[in-house]
């Protein structure tokens, strides 16, 4: 095996040679630059440029097992076997990557940088619960049940990216979100608030935030999330309908609206 200091200039030659004889075949430089690189990866191999080490920043533990099964490198593998497009190709396809950079270092390290999807919500739909990003998008790799600190979504269009603006306004009411168990969509056009005690908040289709505003003033005055409640209709503006529960012995009283249904 060559020390480094002459594998690095000879693998480089190769690379010339191969360039130079590529770029003057016309219409055969795709099958020979294939060649070329096979060529390429068993003369590195045998200089000593073979794959000592594989570094992958940016990722999360989880994330970063699923970057190094797609990418399909091994220690001792050829390190010019592969293009680096074609490494990069491969990270890309793995569900928590965003963005991704792969560089080679000679004679012996890939290092692989990655932009990790962020983790929004678990969403559930025909029974099917999967961990989506901050866009709505599935992260096929990520197993719902590591994450039981994200707020669960439920129906069609609830990854909706415009329907997920609701989470950062649920997320700065710590009241609130302490207490959801579930947001529903329905109809894909408006929430329902399912809480851990079995209440319901029902949002509007528009201006989600001035109906929970709404709800901020009725919990300041009447300490109705505290007391409980069977349902709260916010879905028409300016009107707050109230369902006591029904062993509540004490009424909801003005300025709540019962809904008498």
């Amino acid at each position: 095996m060559l020390p480094a200091r002459v594998a690095l200039p000879a693998a480089i030659g190769i690379l010339v040679l191969g360039l130079i004889v590529t770029l003057a075949t016309g219409g055969r430089a795709e099958k020979l630059q294939t060649a070329m690189s096979q060529t390429l990866a068993g003369e590195g191999a045998a200089l000593g440029l073979k794959v000592a080490a594989i570094h992958v920043q940016g990722a999360s533990p989880a994330a970063e097992r699923s970057i190094r099964a797609a990418l399909g490198v091994q220690p001792g593998d050829p390190i010019m076997g592969a293009s680096l497009s074609d490494l990069r190709a491969r990270v890309l396809q793995v569900g928590w990557v965003k963005d991704a950079q792969v560089v080679r270092l000679l004679p012996d390290t890939l290092v692989i940088a990655v932009q990790q999807r962020d983790t929004l919500a678990v969403w559930q739909r025909n029974r099917r619960m999967v961990v989506i990003d901050g866009s709505g998008a599935v992260i096929p790799e990520a197993d719902p049940g590591r994450f039981p600190e994200l707020p669960l979504i439920v129906g069609a269009g609830a990854n909706d990216s415009t329907a997920l603006r609701i989470l950062p306004a649920i997320a700065q009411r710590p009241g609130l979100r302490d207490r959801l168990e579930a947001l529903v969509r329905v109809d894909e056009r408006r929430w329902d608030l399912r809480l851990k005690d079995g209440s319901l908040i029902q949002l509007p289709a528009v201006d989600e935030e001035s109906a929970l505003i709404q709800l901020d003033q009725l919990e300041e005055r009447q300490q109705i999330l505290t007391l409980g409640f069977s349902r709260i209709d916010l879905r028409e503006p300016g009107m707050v309908a109230v369902r006591p529960r029904e062993t509540q012995t004490a009424a909801v009283t003005a300025p709540l609206v019962a809904d008498g249904v």
